[in-house]
């Protein structure tokens, strides 16, 4: 028992030692905060439902690297943005532009939320308006059922 303790030890030991120190993300710290920010706004085209930031797609590296590139050579945050949306157009953005061709986008679930409730507002009224009242005979007919001697 004491040589399976032993034998554990050493191998434990024998692993920590030749654990490194991780190697830093990039060789500038203010290129990969910017590159976060950007990452963070834009939407990967792969996953689509995940920022560029949080992917692990293949496409969504080459995309940071590309980046990374742009911010390197001097480009504003806005201008690497406009870069992005011009070659995959607004939908690459998490918020896109309020513009024509994206009013709907904006608008849209306040439209279906109004419609919706314009709808459920008319079905009130019209069965509020209908007349709920038995005839005579509805009455008789329910009080037998409900063994009720008038």
């Amino acid at each position: 028992m004491i040589r399976a303790w032993l034998v554990i030890a050493l191998l434990l030991g024998h692993f920590s030692a030749r654990a490194t120190e991780a190697a830093p993300l990039a060789d500038d710290p203010v290129v990969e905060q910017r590159l976060l920010v950007i990452a963070e706004e834009v939407r990967c085209l792969v996953c689509q439902n995940e920022s560029l930031a949080g992917s692990r797609a293949d496409l969504a590296q080459d995309l940071r690297r590309e980046i990374r590139g742009l911010i390197k050579q001097g480009k504003t945050d806005k201008e690497v943005m406009d870069f992005l949306v011009s070659r995959y157009g607004d939908y690459v953005r998490y918020r896109p532009p309020v513009k024509p061709t994206t009013w709907l986008l904006w608008g849209g679930p306040f439209v279906l939320l109004a419609a919706g409730l314009a709808g459920l507002v008319l079905f009130v009224r019209r069965r509020r308006n209908t007349s709920a009242a038995l005839s005579p005979e509805e009455q008789r007919e329910a009080a037998a059922l409900l063994g009720e001697n008038n």
